[in-house]
């Protein structure tokens, strides 16, 4: 009797030191985004990119199609957003932070670029994993 009251206690405890881990991931995501996001406002692309995997491996999936690679990635934001008039000002709505293990979460969401000639808007979902102790975008899909 006792053997098996032990053991749910013991459940019990994992569970809930799993999802205090979970919270804590979707905190840092939270949190890495609000960077880009402020990093996007002050004009720095470099800062932004950050939060992505700075791998060739990374994929980003936008309206011209499939780019991999970090690099390829950020020359794409500097041909598109060459200007601060041009990035304008972004803003991140995040709908959910699910986060799947100890190493990936996914992330949906809506952006929203105010400029000065126009408002752009969309949607985008994100792979995250978890890379040598750090949450970073391995995947972009963005609309």
């Amino acid at each position: 009797m006792w053997t098996k009251k032990i053991l749910l206690l013991l459940m019990i405890v994992a569970h809930s030191q799993w999802c205090v881990a979970q919270s804590k991931d979707a905190l840092e995501i939270r949190r890495i985004m609000a960077a880009q996001e402020s990093a996007w406002n002050r004009f720095d692309l470099e800062g932004f990119m950050e939060g992505y995997w700075h791998s060739d491996s990374l994929k980003f999936i936008g309206s011209k199609g499939l780019t991999y690679g970090w690099q390829k990635t950020l020359d794409n934001y500097r041909k598109s957003y060459a200007t601060p008039e041009a990035m304008g000002k972004l803003k991140f709505t995040i709908i959910t932070v699910e986060v799947l293990s100890r190493k990936s979460a996914f992330v949906i969401g809506q952006w929203r670029l105010d400029r000065k000639q126009d408002v752009l808007s969309g949607y985008y979902t994100l792979l995250w994993k978890k890379i040598k102790g750090k949450w970073v975008i391995v995947a972009d899909h963005s609309s």
